[in-house]
């Protein structure tokens, strides 16, 4: 399960770096680049809800182990595409895969240690896979794609699938016959993923098309207005509904998704900006980012370790707290980055402070989104915490990178770039700190509402 989360993390970044020789090698125009990465993440993010539904209906084990054949096959497919759209449809069957991958193997993860030290060990290891895979992304594609060519960044996916799968084969238990759950919710699974994708769709685009431009705002109108038809039929359906909105009146899924959309936003923009910095301002090679982007994932590790070390004696409430505060700390001091900078003096302090924040954050967050779920509707509690920190990425991406463009302009010099990505990570300071307050203000604290949240699971 930790490696079906390491290659779907790993598959978030691992094509960024590769972009450009991607774009040369396939003919590429500039704005169709851009769909290398919208494609997967349409898919991911708009199918999340329903790969988690699917997968406490028809079995986790079983969903999961489709859904590595089929990111497998994409992956393959990918690197021998000859043209822009088939490797763009490739990256989108990837999407679908994942999206089904992620929320079964979250929902095994939490179902097989429903508590105590081990759930604690278990979810360690989990978070420390999840979180190091993005920063490996940068690392691998850096290094695949300047000596081995960009097909790689999407051959590297096949051994891993091959090697989850045979682990998935032989370790984990075969699923229980599916209960009766009376007839599957289509149109609310229909409005669900429309609305999620279109949102992530319209915010995605607002690289070329401004948050005030009408194409934006009649997107982000269009998702809302779907969005909301979704709850509507999830409330009054005499089908097993989509995603059971009494979930929702549990504090503790409610606090961990609202503190996952914030730390998904931050995370990603951390990534994007430092990458374009090392390149684009201290003009570092493809390969050399990668390496530099070490000391971040061994920090997640860190951080992990110490979120396990700590979680046995104090509540993931007060992990999450700990680590949002360190984490926005880390952003504050990616803040002060240069134009004359260096790796050594401005970047590998912050990404270290940074890194082991992010890794006491995953495990605690993902244990209280989890806790007290049904079985039956692990998988859906999986799939909305995936989703929740995939639109928070798209969201946060768009509007942190509109932030740092509006401050360094169209000029394309060091220090006016450095000013924007400085800009941005400071931002990503203060959502980090709001995740920080989230945790303190909306969490429930060890004991409390324990009552009410028993309630809401019959």
């Amino acid at each position: 399960m930790s490696v079906v989360q390491f290659m779907v993390s790993l598959d978030l970044t691992v094509v960024n770096v590769g972009l450009p020789e991607i774009g040369s090698g396939l003919g590429f125009g500039e704005v169709g680049l851009t769909w290398v990465i919208h494609a997967y993440a349409l898919a991911f993010g708009g199918l999340l809800l329903l790969g988690g539904k699917i997968a406490d209906r028809y079995g986790h084990r079983r969903v999961m182990l489709l859904g590595l054949v089929l990111f497998g096959l994409a992956s393959l497919v990918g690197g021998l595409a000859q043209s822009p759209g088939q490797l763009v449809a490739a990256r989108a069957a990837q999407g679908i895969g994942a999206a089904a991958l992620a929320p079964a193997a979250l929902a095994l993860l939490a179902s097989t240690f429903p508590g105590g030290k081990e759930r604690v060990k278990a979810f360690g290891l989990w978070s420390a896979m999840n979180a190091s895979g993005g920063a490996v992304g940068v690392l691998v594609g850096g290094l695949l794609t300047q000596y081995a060519g960009w097909q790689w960044v999407m051959y590297i996916n096949l051994p891993m699938a091959a090697f989850a799968l045979a682990l998935a084969w032989r370790g984990i238990a075969q699923d229980p016959p599916a209960a009766r759950r009376g007839r599957p919710d289509v149109l609310g699974a229909v409005l669900g993923a429309a609305g999620t994708a279109l949102l992530v769709f319209g915010v995605v685009r607002t690289d070329q098309h401004p948050w005030t431009s009408d194409t934006t705002l009649i997107t982000l109108t269009a998702a809302v207005a779907l969005l909301a038809a979704f709850i509507q039929v999830e409330r009054t359906t005499k089908r097993d509904p989509l995603i059971r909105l009494g979930l929702f009146t549990k504090r503790s899924v409610v606090g961990a998704n609202l503190y996952m959309l914030l730390f998904g936003g931050a995370m990603a923009s951390a990534l994007y900006f430092v990458s374009l910095y090392l390149q684009r301002v201290l003009g570092g090679s493809p390969a050399r980012t990668g390496a530099e982007f070490l000391p971040f994932m061994l920090g997640v590790v860190v951080g992990s370790t110490l979120a396990v070390k700590f979680g046995y004696k104090f509540a993931p409430r007060s992990m999450l707290i700990t680590g949002g505060t360190l984490s926005a700390l880390g952003f504050a001091w990616f803040g002060l980055i240069r134009s004359d900078g260096s790796f050594l003096v401005d970047v590998l302090g912050p990404s270290v402070v940074t890194s082991v924040g992010i890794g006491m954050c995953l495990a605690p967050a993902v244990s209280i989104a989890t806790g007290g779920v049904a079985p039956h509707e692990a998988g859906v509690a999986s799939g909305m915490l995936n989703s929740t920190r995939q639109i928070g990425a798209s969201l946060g991406l768009a509007a942190l990178g509109t932030v740092a463009h509006d401050r360094s302009g169209d000029a394309a010099t060091p220090g006016a770039l450095a000013d924007g990505y400085a800009l941005g990570m400071m931002v990503g300071a203060v959502i980090m700190a709001a995740a920080a307050a989230v945790a303190i203000f909306v969490l429930p604290r060890p004991g409390r509402d324990t009552a009410g949240e028993a309630r809401s699971t019959r």
